[in-house]
């Protein structure tokens, strides 16, 4: 009989395998749009639930009949606008050219940052006036706990890029979001696809069989059955950072693909009587996603139009019913 063979135990997709340095993710790419808009969002994650949906989709085995999905329910306060941030190409990357901040902060930012006086008007103009060599235009956003089931005072602050071809278009739409707030329905539409980022749970120090996947040793092993067989080669005399090995497992960041908007809505219409495990109550719109989401409830995930859709980029699902 000839060997078994199999394809090596455990993902290399994602290196090294260490904590995240922020407990809330940035994103870092967008799609490319043609007007502007923002592009991206923020919400906290509440729990899951079942929906009942009518199948719609050309070609499904289940077409025309009811379905049960698992749905996560995303908590979504509005996001309030507090600068716009410009940048500019250099040999080092994207460089801040200048920063806008507005007159009058929210009282729980100054947990978070030193408030004075910023000079709103004269870094506006600034801005408008080098608007030539401006490569990328991003909104500074805060969250608002306080309206969401977090009990937690201090906002998380993070940018939001302002997508479109054009930057003077891009400076003039974020010129006019400053010191209002986003919604989620500013943000996508019911039925769209987005990218979800998130940081997944801590699991602490693990052993490579949970951390990698690798198979358990026989009985016959002479050392430890839940090991890796070997180590590496006699040459180099060095053991190779693609050894399996045990360390510290979870907390990473991670982003997941196409995620279908089932429904956005009012946080009565999805919070059980008794409110959500571990999280309460859905106090303002929330999101509604078809499937799992990365991360711990309360956790703050990030949202964005999705970077590589599906073919069927739009499908509105009929929800028939939300099992609580």
């Amino acid at each position: 009989m000839p060997e078994v063979r199999k394809p090596r135990e455990g993902s290399k997709g994602y290196w090294p395998r260490k904590r995240t340095s922020r407990i809330y993710p940035n994103l870092t790419v967008y799609p490319e749009v043609d007007k502007p808009r923002v592009m991206g969002f923020a919400g906290y994650k509440s729990g899951m639930l079942h929906a009942i949906l009518f199948d719609n989709r050309k070609g499904s085995l289940t077409l025309g009949q009811e379905v049960s999905k698992p749905v996560t329910v995303i908590d979504c306060p509005p996001l309030k606008v507090i600068g716009v941030r410009a940048y500019q190409n250099s040999v080092d990357g994207l460089k801040v050219l200048s920063e806008a901040m507005v007159k009058e902060m929210p009282k729980d930012i100054s947990r978070k940052m030193k408030v004075g006086n910023f000079k709103t008007e004269e870094k506006l103009a600034e801005m408008e006036k080098n608007v030539d060599k401006i490569s990328k235009v991003r909104l500074l956003v805060a969250a608002q706990p306080r309206l969401s089931g977090v009990r937690k005072k201090t906002p998380e602050v993070f940018e939001l890029e302002i997508g479109g071809k054009n930057t003077k278009e891009n400076f003039d739409f974020a010129k006019s979001m400053l010191d209002k707030e986003i919604t989620a329905k500013d943000f996508i539409r019911e039925g769209e696809l987005v990218d979800v980022v998130a940081v997944t749970k801590g699991k602490g120090t693990q052993g490579p069989v949970k951390r990698f996947g690798i198979k358990i040793q026989v009985r016959h092993a002479k050392k430890k059955l839940r090991h890796v067989g070997s180590l590496g080669q006699e040459r180099p005399g060095k053991v190779r950072h693609t050894v399996p090995m045990a360390g510290q497992m979870g907390f990473w960041r991670r982003t997941e693909l196409n995620k279908r908007v089932l429904k956005i809505g009012d946080g009565d219409e999805v919070t059980p009587k008794s409110g959500f495990t571990r999280y309460g109550v859905v106090k303002n719109n929330y999101i509604m996603l078809e499937g799992s989401v990365p991360g711990s409830k309360k956790r703050l995930v990030m949202l964005r139009p999705a970077i590589r859709p599906l073919k069927l980029k739009f499908n509105l699902l009929e929800i028939r019913e939300i099992v609580k």
